[in-house]
């Protein structure tokens, strides 16, 4: 089952340095893979990580290191076009408050609290009433008929 780290994040949420790309390899280099906010921006033809705006610049070669390991959410509609029209093998997708979106991968991405299958993602279940502590809940990570799971505490579920 694949471990997903919420913009990076291991142990829990951390604003500072959520989709730090420094911190993306960290968690990397850990062995998860990481959820990633993108944004592009046509007047630089730039490509920049962060949540609520672009903060951090990325080139290509960088995506292309981690192609393999990164989730990635284009937070506006010109990084979702950059990646459907000029770019091939990346793993990405868009959504708001969708309960479901499917991936570039044809992966369910699914939001917390909904039902799910061997080809979802689990978002967040610690937002979940149905997932109260991780240490007890995620011991035996098979137990869960999905593909994988994206999470602030990924850490906990190892």
């Amino acid at each position: 089952m694949k471990l997903i780290a919420h913009r990076g994040n291991i142990e829990g949420p951390n604003p500072l340095d959520e989709n730090n790309p420094e911190y993306v390899e960290d968690a990397i280099k850990k062995g998860f893979d990481v959820e990633v906010d993108i944004w592009f921006v046509p007047q630089t033809k730039q490509f920049f990580l962060g949540h609520d705006k672009p903060d951090y610049l990325v080139n290509m070669f960088w995506l292309a290191k981690n192609i393999d390991k990164l989730w990635i959410h284009c937070k506006n509609i010109d990084a979702l076009y950059e990646f459907s029209a000029n770019t091939s093998g990346y793993n990405y997708f868009w959504h708001d408050t969708d309960r479901y979106t499917l991936t570039s991968k044809n992966y369910i991405w699914t939001y917390p609290g909904q039902s799910y299958n061997p080809k979802s993602i689990i978002v967040m279940p610690e937002s979940m009433k149905v997932f109260p502590t991780f240490k007890t809940e995620f011991k035996d990570m098979k137990a869960y008929n999905c593909y994988g799971i994206c999470s602030d505490y990924v850490g906990e579920m190892q």
